[in-house]
């Protein structure tokens, strides 16, 4: 069942990729929001899973990419951190992190790859509160290159949703 975010956000999908429910097989805490790639490989299918939270004030975006791989650990078993990086200003910061592990989907084992995106944004109501929207890539690491410019595509495209219309 999808949750809503901290925070209204506005997004553009690739061309091709399709809203949908949170993949079967893989588990999803939090996820507001699905989209799958038209092709699968190998019977996975890529997706991009779109979740958030107000985290405590002490709270880094290291410190929950941090917690996003444990959790993946708890689910699936082995993960490693491949990269992480720390982009975006003072006022935007946001974290990247690649995380690979090895899962079993519908009797299959398939070598994956996860690219998360960490984007902080300021509560205008209560600007020292923020909440943390994560966007995540989950392709196959043969497929993940071949989506990965889509899903840059997408990050690109979310932002606050001020009402106001584009």
């Amino acid at each position: 069942m999808a949750t809503t975010l901290p925070v209204p956000i506005e997004f553009r999908l690739p061309e091709g990729w399709r809203p949908a429910a949170p993949p079967d097989g893989m588990e999803a805490p939090g996820v507001a929001f699905a989209a799958v790639h038209p092709h699968a490989d190998h019977g996975f299918t890529a997706n991009i899973t779109v979740a958030g939270e107000v985290p405590p004030e002490s709270a880094t975006l290291a410190g929950l990419a941090d917690a996003s791989a444990q959790r993946l650990r708890e689910a699936v078993g082995t993960v490693e951190v491949s990269r992480r990086r720390e982009v975006g200003s003072a006022d935007a910061p946001a974290l990247t992190q690649w995380l690979a592990f090895p899962a079993v989907v519908d009797g299959t084992r398939h070598d994956l790859v996860q690219s998360q995106v960490f984007l902080s944004f300021p509560d205008a109501r209560a600007p020292r509160r923020r909440a943390v929207i994560r966007l995540a890539l989950t392709a196959t690491a043969a497929q993940h290159d071949d989506v990965l410019e889509e899903f840059q595509e997408f990050v690109r495209t979310v932002r606050p949703d001020t009402g106001a219309g584009a």
